[in-house]
């Protein structure tokens, strides 16, 4: 198969990996960049989402995410709305747990509006490799369901056989998720043009051999492959909330106006280390994105010092939804929703597009709480 690496190449990708996680300083210094983020204390951010349904005709209905994760990197601390809606309410997926604010309003009300704030506390994360202490159990029942395909990010047939080639040999868990995660940095690229945070159809992906996307396809496709490799692993919806700390400008959003800032992460459950950051699409955003140039090498001085930290780290400048999929919205004439990070809407005249904020209308914008 064409878009396959040679075990040659990736054998290859893998140990300038491990040269890179070797030698970082040089080549952030050559770029005059570094990214390596490391627990420093917690930071307070209150993320608002304004939302104005115009020319809205009959009832109509809004679905909005709220932050439904307590974690070592992030607290949910509380949540409030106020609007015209004649009902409102707070709820959640029966079967992933995701919360959602839920706004009805009657036919004739005059622009139905609402204004959901969250208040969370967020901080970097990193996993210390050299920490050899088995990671405390975890359930099984739980990390069974990390291992399970959804709709689109499926575990069977050529997800299953690209995983096994990728991983055959390979030691232990994180050297399985090392190669996958090489294989997927060096494979996809960043495509501009795809709509939101893309689709995350990983079967159509790889049967077409169209390894482009954004965040939802390329991390999708790095997650399915962890499970099809036995590894549980998990998409994490969320949006950057302020600029990186490293200067990194694809790697941040703009908190007076956080159009299009939507992006997922991802996780991996490792036996020692417990659940541990990853982030390969943001690599490839680096890679695509963050020069004027499209850096096609990901040993390049910019890429390099990004493409190492996100093997086990994450900036905290980001806030997390849920890691839900296959999500049922109250109310909803539309099916199952693959993810939900975004404004959903629904008036007589059908479904608002969540991708275009300008007509739906909704606008969302942060605000760090200095203690």
């Amino acid at each position: 198969m064409p878009y396959l690496m040679s075990r040659r190449d990736l054998v290859k990708a893998t140990s300038a990996s491990l040269m890179l996680a070797g030698l970082p300083s040089v080549r952030a210094q050559e770029a005059a960049r570094r990214f390596d983020p490391k627990p420093q204390g917690w930071r307070t951010f209150e993320v608002t989402t304004t939302v104005q349904l115009r020319d809205a005709k009959g009832e109509a209905i809004l679905w909005l995410p709220v932050p439904s994760l307590d974690t070592p990197w992030q607290r949910t601390l509380d949540s409030s709305w106020s609007g015209n809606s004649s009902d409102v309410r707070l709820a959640a997926d029966g079967d992933t747990g995701a919360r959602v604010l839920v706004a009805r309003f009657d036919a004739g009300t005059p622009l139905p509006t609402v204004v959901l704030t969250n208040r969370v506390q967020t901080q970097n994360r990193a996993v210390d490799w050299n920490e050899r202490a088995i990671a405390p159990a975890a359930d099984p029942a739980d990390l069974r369901r990390w291992t399970a395909p959804s709709e689109l990010i499926t575990t069977d047939g050529i997800v299953r056989k690209v995983a096994a080639q990728i991983v055959a040999g390979a030691r232990d868990d994180r050297e399985k998720v090392q190669r996958i995660y090489d294989w997927v940095v060096v494979s996809t690229y960043r495509e501009p043009k795809v709509r939101g945070c893309g689709v995350g159809d990983i079967k159509t992906m790889l049967e077409t051999q169209n390894l482009s996307g954004k965040c939802a396809d390329i991390n999708a496709l790095f997650v399915g492959l962890c499970r099809a490799a036995g590894v549980p692993a998990r998409d994490i919806y969320g949006i950057r909330l302020v600029p990186s700390a490293f200067g990194y400008r694809e790697l941040g959003g703009n908190p007076a106006n956080l159009k299009g800032a939507q992006h997922c992460r991802a996780e991996v459950y490792l036996k020692v280390h417990g659940w541990v950051a990853m982030d390969p699409a943001d690599v490839t955003k680096v890679m695509r994105q963050e020069t004027a140039e499209w850096i096609k090498d990901a040993g390049h001085p910019v890429v390099a010092p990004v493409r190492k930290a996100l093997f086990g780290s994450w900036e905290g400048n980001w806030m997390a939804y849920n890691s839900a999929s296959d999500v049922s919205l109250p109310g909803a004439k539309q099916g199952k929703l693959g993810f939900f990070m975004y404004p959903q809407g629904q008036t007589s005249a059908g479904a608002r597009d969540p991708y275009d904020p300008d007509a739906f209308t909704y606008q969302i914008t942060a605000r760090e709480v200095l203690s």
